[in-house]
């Protein structure tokens, strides 16, 4: 399985500095491709937060952050399908390009804690951690090419620094704390990724929006 996903990715980097090069891949086979990567991306962030909860103290719980302290909630981004419908391609791009980007250090923190992670499934939440980032990687060289054939406007990014340093703790209920709460916050962000490229997927295909 492992191995197949890999060859997956490959192939999708292949394509990708193909079309780097000579452009020749419509942009609707393009879409595919990345709101596969993007729907894959979600999927592990979604099974990730379920292994994290299976151990999770009841107390962290209780004193979690709140999404709103997420550090990518500076960014206005459509809160439904219908809201996003009403948004331009070149907008709904950016915004996936600026989420994207906000991960890539959050997502070496997540893996660096990981592998001393206090949880009975650390291995695995380690390589799915491993698996994110390759996805995040590949995915991010897909909507540069992307973008660069939807215009200026698309290529812009809104920078949302992570300012929560490079350790999310000492004792193990703090780590799991701010290890679960990063990972939901990346959770939620993967949807929002996934949802804009799901949009532009259906555009560039043009789809009735209902079908969307």
């Amino acid at each position: 399985m492992a191995q197949r996903r890999t060859s997956g990715t490959n192939l999708f980097m292949t394509v990708l500095c193909v079309v780097a090069m000579c452009r020749a891949v419509p942009i609707n086979e393009l879409l595919e491709r990345a709101s596969q990567h993007s729907d894959k991306l979600h999927s592990l962030s979604t099974t990730l937060t379920q292994e994290l909860d299976s151990h999770f103290p009841p107390i962290g719980r209780v004193i979690m952050p709140r999404p709103a302290m997420c550090h990518t909630s500076s960014l206005q981004t459509p809160i439904d399908k219908d809201q996003a419908l009403q948004v331009s391609e070149s907008d709904l791009m950016s915004l996936a390009r600026s989420l994207l980007q906000a991960w890539s250090d959050p997502l070496v923190l997540l893996s660096s804690s990981a592998s001393a992670l206090p949880h009975p499934a650390q291995s695995t939440i380690f390589n799915k951690i491993q698996e994110m980032q390759q996805y995040s990687k590949s995915l991010k060289d897909g909507l540069d090419v992307l973008s660069s054939k939807m215009g200026s406007s698309a290529q812009a990014i809104t920078s949302l620094p992570y300012r929560g340093g490079t350790s999310l703790g000492q004792d193990k209920i703090t780590k799991l704390i701010n290890f679960n709460f990063l990972l939901s916050c990346l959770r939620r962000d993967s949807h929002k990724i996934d949802s804009f490229l799901k949009v532009l997927r259906c555009r560039a295909a043009k789809m009735q929006p209902e079908m969307c």
